[in-house]
């Protein structure tokens, strides 16, 4: 028999990978995806930051302790993309053209980020809940949801990292792509996407 903990484990995982929420994979891609393979623990850690955000705003608002209208949330998503994506644009601009980042490049840029992709989990996880909440029903305790859920995602969103990291590989190693030019178009088209995304969901 399946376990609440298993079942809510497989949710969070099953919501974050999702293609047609397909929202919040561009969001991890759009954060990880201009850092190379040898940074790989930097990513982790932002991508906890990334849960770490999501996980406050997601028990808080499930507990409907906090309250935020669900057409603001739909708009920040995509914004807080464009604003992520664009940065890498800003980035990766800067470098030369056959470069791929350094050690010190990267640890001085994740810590400019780790607050601000907290910030930006604090915004998704008001966009979780709403699925969260319709699961949980008459659920008292919330404490092992929530946890497996989160846990969940975190899982989800390193397996969505693994992938960008192989998709950037195959096109800068097997297609031999300059790194720089493959981040400005990967990041160009995200950013064009989230701001589609952000003038269809402007709160009106």
């Amino acid at each position: 028999m399946t376990s609440q903990f298993e079942i809510f484990l497989r949710l969070g995982f099953e919501h974050i990978s999702d293609v047609k929420g397909y929202d919040h994979i561009l969001f991890i891609v759009a954060l990880t995806a201009g850092f190379p393979t040898k940074a790989w623990k930097k990513l982790l850690y932002l991508v906890t930051a990334f849960t770490v955000g999501h996980s406050i705003t997601l028990a808080l608002s499930t507990l409907q302790i906090l309250t935020v209208s669900r057409d603001w949330i739909e708009f920040l998503i995509p914004l807080t993309i464009f604003v992520t994506a664009v940065y890498q644009v800003f980035i990766t601009s800067q470098l030369p053209l056959q470069a791929i980042p350094d050690a010190m490049q990267v640890a001085s840029e994740t810590k400019l980020l780790y607050p601000t992709t907290v910030f930006f989990g604090l915004i998704h996880g008001l966009g979780f809940s709403n699925f969260l909440r319709q699961l949980l029903g008459q659920e008292e305790n919330l404490f092992l949801p929530l946890f497996s859920f989160n846990l969940g995602l975190e899982l989800g969103q390193i397996v969505i990292v693994g992938f960008a990291f192989l998709m950037i590989w195959f096109l800068t190693k097997v297609i031999k792509l300059q790194f720089r030019d493959t981040i400005l178009v990967l990041m160009s088209g995200i950013s064009f996407l989230a701001f589609g995304m952000m003038f269809e969901r402007f709160p009106h």
